[in-house]
């Protein structure tokens, strides 16, 4: 599209999350004045623990004028280390497409909440739109409007909804299949490196884990000087939060390494965030003329590959593309999904296949798709 024809665009993003907010930088970065973010809470309400960013996106926050503000509050990582139980190692990777860019892009890792605040730090001020929770969506072909809880209105010429997992756009007018259990559980914390019993030496994530299919994510927070620690488990339990204790989690861990076994003796119960592995089945569209779905509320997958938040910056990056090659919003969304949606069909399959330690041969299938 012509640049007079994107400054005139009135965007709207539903999700004020990783993938809203990268998408609002992005578009701004090619021209789109009138953007603005709806996100539902009126805070960063994120919890959980870290993610690891991959080196395209991070080349992402390089073009669109965000680097700085990640790099501050990130460390960079150099391999991914998968081991048995008591420490053995079955397989050591450097992370692909590190020299791939102009300059290096180490994986960087990076606490979620971190994440999303220095996101929401490079938008202009009035972009970012707190307390308005959507209810309701019309398609009007040329646009579409919105109606929130608090009795706002608002119409634009682009309606993305990056409103995650349980995304009322999706369900609205492309799927309303529900969110699809994993049976597995995710208990996630973040903890000291005075609490890590000296297995904080460096920045590389590593991955416990034995025949059973119980895991144990160890992923540095250098720049905190903090670990985020992340034990995975079996389970038939569909609770999206569920319940836990100690004992429980201690006797999962029978024949893990005696530190790890320690780190979760020591942990404060009330500071783990418990969730239940789900994700969606791909979603066959994406967009109507005017509407557009990204992130969770498109490809929500489950966490084995690490590519929720990444896939969801780079749908950011591939939405604000399309607009530039395009010659018209409707061209534009259809373009968008081409490129994108094969990525991440591709991407949601090999997550759900979790981690076999028999037949690994490399920690990134797939990899090369997240460009």
């Amino acid at each position: 599209m012509k640049k007079e024809d994107l400054a005139k665009l009135r965007v709207a993003i539903v999700g004020g999350g990783y993938g809203g907010a990268s998408a609002a930088l992005a578009l701004l970065n090619i021209g789109v004045t009138d953007v603005k973010v709806y996100e539902q809470a009126s805070g960063i309400t994120e919890v959980g623990a870290g993610i690891g960013l991959r080196p395209e996106t991070v080349q992402f926050f390089r073009d669109n004028g965000a680097f700085d503000a990640i790099a501050a509050v990130s460390s960079p990582s150099h391999y991914f280390q998968i081991l048995t139980p008591d420490g053995h190692e079955i397989f050591r990777e450097d992370w692909p497409g590190i020299n791939d860019f102009p300059q290096p892009n180490h994986t960087r890792m990076i606490h979620r909440a971190d994440f999303i605040e220095a996101l929401r730090t490079t938008l202009p001020d009035g972009v970012l739109v707190l307390d308005h929770k959507l209810v309701d969506i019309v398609d009007n072909g040329a646009d579409a409007t919105l109606t929130f809880a608090n009795g706002n209105v608002v119409t634009a010429d682009i309606v993305i909804g990056a409103d995650g997992i349980k995304s009322l756009v999706r369900s609205k007018f492309f799927s309303d299949k529900p969110p699809v259990f994993a049976r597995t559980h995710a208990y996630r914390v973040v903890i000291d490196a005075e609490n890590a019993e000296g297995m904080l030496v460096d920045g590389n994530l590593q991955l416990f884990i034995d025949d059973k299919g119980t895991m144990i994510y160890f992923l540095p927070l250098l720049h905190r000087n903090q670990v985020s620690f992340d034990i995975t488990v079996y389970s038939e339990d569909s609770t999206w939060a569920p319940p836990i204790t100690k004992e429980y989690l201690i006797e999962k861990l029978t024949g893990f390494d005696p530190k790890l076994v320690e780190i979760t003796r020591k942990l404060d119960m009330d500071a783990i965030n418990s969730r239940s592995g789900y994700d969606i089945d791909s979603v066959d569209n994406w967009h109507t003329d005017s509407i557009a779905i990204l992130g969770d509320a498109a490809h929500a997958m489950l966490w084995h590959q690490g590519q929720g938040a990444n896939t969801a910056v780079m749908d950011a990056g591939g939405l604000a593309e399309a607009l530039v090659e395009a010659d018209s919003v409707k061209e534009a969304l259809a373009l968008y999904q081409a490129k994108r949606k094969p990525v991440t069909d591709e991407l949601q399959a090999i997550s759900r296949q979790s981690w076999d330690p028999d037949k690994v041969d490399t920690a990134f299938p797939g990899s090369q798709g997240g460009h």
